[in-house]
């Protein structure tokens, strides 16, 4: 077991999700600003918002398949959840393909969506979200791609045991996932810690299947 496995087994974690459906997230498809036509990973006006510059983007054709198998391999959800499971589909249909994954006996939870309908990436989560955001932490790039962690809603509680990620692949693209600990770390460890590590497998994931 390597050390990524451990530390997440351990914490009885099961959750990278899309923020719709996982308690506390912030559901970026209600607040992602519309796409003006034509706009593309080098589109003139993108980045905005603050939002940083994808420098080396994947192709957006890496999130053309199904989240629930191409975001994660077996093998990473079991390290991220502790079980085998397979994955539910969670389409947002503002934003993308989404996928979940549960373990029942921890009460965690797992999630990937891909946002590819708004054609803004990040610039989005830097517009709509990050005003209303409780948490808000712009993270150490994920093996070279700009992310950011945020959770609950400005003026509301912030929630326990739950984070999300965005990341942008791409100016015009990006990812989020959510991570939700198991019920017995929720009070003990800080979700926004730990998911970059959740990241970071979807990330290798996801590289791998544009061969880079």
């Amino acid at each position: 077991m390597n050390r990524r496995r451990s530390v997440l087994v351990a914490l009885g974690v099961a959750g990278l999700a899309c923020g719709c459906s996982l308690q506390g997230g912030t559901d970026v498809a209600g607040n992602a600003l519309p796409a003006p036509a034509g706009q593309n990973a080098s589109a003139p006006g993108l980045p905005y918002a603050g939002a940083p510059k994808v420098n080396d983007p994947l192709p957006a054709s890496v999130l053309s398949g199904d989240p629930c198998t191409d975001a994660l391999t077996a093998e990473q959800v079991v390290a991220a959840v502790g079980v085998s499971v397979a994955g539910e589909r969670e389409d947002l249909a503002q934003t993308g393909p989404a996928c979940a994954w549960s373990n029942h006996w921890t009460g965690g939870a797992v999630g990937v969506s891909y946002t590819v309908n708004t054609h803004v990436g990040l610039s989005g989560v830097y517009a709509n979200t990050r005003p209303q955001s409780a948490v808000w932490r712009v993270l150490p790039d994920i093996q070279g791609f700009p992310a950011v962690a945020h959770a609950g809603t400005k003026g509301g509680e912030i929630p326990i045991g739950f984070c999300q990620a965005s990341i942008g692949l791409a100016d015009s693209v990006s990812i989020d996932v959510s991570l939700t600990l198991g019920q017995s770390k929720r009070n003990t460890e800080d979700a926004c810690s730990l998911i970059p590590q959740i990241a970071d497998m979807t990330v290798t994931t996801l590289r791998a299947k544009a061969g880079s």
